[in-house]
């Protein structure tokens, strides 16, 4: 069964196409490290909750969008493999980043349902 890693982060609002151009790089490096589908998604319809939010959770400033995405991988094999060749990936290190990485957070998830189109 497949393997889904989840990360939601904050990005300054200007910083947008520094951070599309970001997220397509490591995208592709990531699909051709054995992930099948990666998807990142600027907040568009993200509301404030009463107890807890997206917001919240990221500690997002004003001007700051959340970014909510994933990466499909065949399974939790391939996902340690594919992110343990990103980390030691050289062109990886020191890369800037155009957001606060202590404000990303992260998991690995095992699909308990799947419903797809087809």
């Amino acid at each position: 069964m497949t393997y889904v890693d989840g990360y939601v982060l904050p990005v300054p609002e200007a910083n947008r196409a520094a951070y599309t151009e970001l997220a397509q790089r490591t995208g592709e490096k990531l699909r051709a490290l054995g992930a099948t589908h990666v998807v990142e998604c600027w907040g568009q319809d993200v509301p404030h909750g009463t107890a807890t939010d997206f917001y919240r959770a990221t500690n997002a400033e004003a001007g700051e969008t959340v970014v909510f995405s994933w990466v499909v991988w065949p399974d939790k094999v391939a996902r340690d493999k594919g992110w343990a060749a990103m980390m030691a990936d050289p062109e990886m290190d020191g890369l800037a980043m155009p957001f606060d990485t202590k404000r990303m957070f992260w998991g690995g998830f095992e699909p308990i349902v799947e419903i797809a189109q087809g």
